[in-house]
């Protein structure tokens, strides 16, 4: 069989693997299974991006007293993740494929090295045959640590293994041009880069997950502007992870349209970075206006009016004008009090070369 994508990241919401109830979908999650075995055994590299472990940890305990919503993410995530691990190490292995369990947190990605460590954790994995199960360390991750949601995990896990495309499957068929609830309303099959759905996109969150449409739709703009499809379709229809790779024009879904053009390794991780931020730089209005033009052109000394934070060099920090609105993230090339001691000079180095910058759209 030839697939349209031979490496993949799939990423499952807890609203298709769980039931009304909170308890774990074993049929779901065996038939999810089944698609990915079928992948894997045709030869295309997975990485599966599962949510479900508060929501099967949830199903396993009751409590004696009331607890807080960090409390309760941590109790049921430890219960819970050790459960659905097992059943997906037990459905595979009736496949003979082995799975790995790969936990992370915000905090742990927030450093290139950190990141490149884990990236080849699972590229290890891929080459031998293995599909990492990816998930956030709920044990751990509470508040400013917490992803979004597994739908930024994804994103970032497709970008750091440059992945063809990521699979968001969610529990409807992609975004509407309209309420789904409404007669008439239509699932928009095709998204260019740059095109404004803000009239389109449901902003309420649904069921166990803590993300929404809004959510998926920002991460699957910048993973799409890094040159990897992006495919929204409804992870409780039959078949569906065979049938958007088989028969991607027949299968009802929503499907962001990549950049061409080539996005190095380090820019995908600056993309995703903003929230490892150390520090500020506040530009003029001359630098700002320069920045948003678009150019290839690097930050300067001259163009910075004000730091905010400490940093050392090789930082992530955030690029912003003189209203204090966002610009983009950029890796600093010296530590902030090097860069106050340059503030407003003309004939320096670059705080943030342009290889190491990546605008907010």
């Amino acid at each position: 069989m030839n697939y349209q994508y031979t490496r993949i990241a799939v990423k499952v919401g807890s609203n298709v693997l769980t039931r009304k109830d909170g308890t774990l979908d074993v049929t779901r999650v065996s038939a999810l299974v089944d698609q990915v075995a079928e992948l894997h055994q045709a030869g295309v590299e997975v990485v599966l991006v599962s949510s479900g472990a508060v929501a099967s940890g949830r199903s396993e305990l009751k409590v004696s007293r009331r607890l807080d919503s960090v409390d309760q993410r941590q109790l049921y995530s430890a219960i819970g993740q050790a459960k659905l691990i097992n059943r997906y190490y037990e459905l595979f292995r009736e496949h003979g494929i082995t799975v790995g369990q790969v936990l992370t947190t915000k905090e742990s990605l927030s450093t290139r090295r950190s990141y490149l460590n884990q990236r080849n954790c699972m590229r290890v994995m891929l080459d031998n045959g293995v599909i990492p199960i990816v998930n956030e360390n709920d044990t751990i991750s509470v508040t400013e640590l917490m992803f979004t949601d597994n739908d930024e995990l994804s994103g970032l896990v497709a970008s750091m293994m440059d992945m063809q495309a990521l699979i968001i499957l969610s529990n409807i068929d992609g975004i509407y041009n309209g309420s789904p609830s409404e007669p008439g309303t239509t699932v928009i099959r095709e998204v260019e880069l740059g095109k404004d759905l803000s009239d389109y996109i449901q902003t309420e969150k649904s069921g166990f997950g803590r993300g929404g449409m809004l959510t998926k739709t920002t991460i699957a703009r910048k993973v799409a502007d890094e040159g990897i499809a992006v495919i929204i379709a409804n992870g409780k229809r039959e078949n569906i992870l065979t049938d958007l790779l088989e028969r991607p024009d027949e299968t009802v879904c929503t499907r962001f349209v990549p950049r061409t053009e080539e996005v190095s390794s380090v820019k995908k991780w600056i993309a995703h970075s903003g929230g490892f931020a150390k520090g500020e730089l506040h530009l003029n209005e001359e630098a700002s206006d320069i920045l948003r033009s678009k150019k290839a052109v690097s930050l300067l000394p001259v163009g910075v009016t004000r730091i905010e934070g400490e940093f050392e060099k090789d930082d992530i920090v955030r690029v912003v004008d003189a209203l204090g609105q966002r610009l983009g993230v950029g890796r600093v090339a010296c530590s902030s009090d090097e860069a106050r001691s340059l503030l407003g000079r003309h004939g320096q180095r670059p705080l943030v070369h342009y290889d190491y910058f990546v605008r907010e759209e």
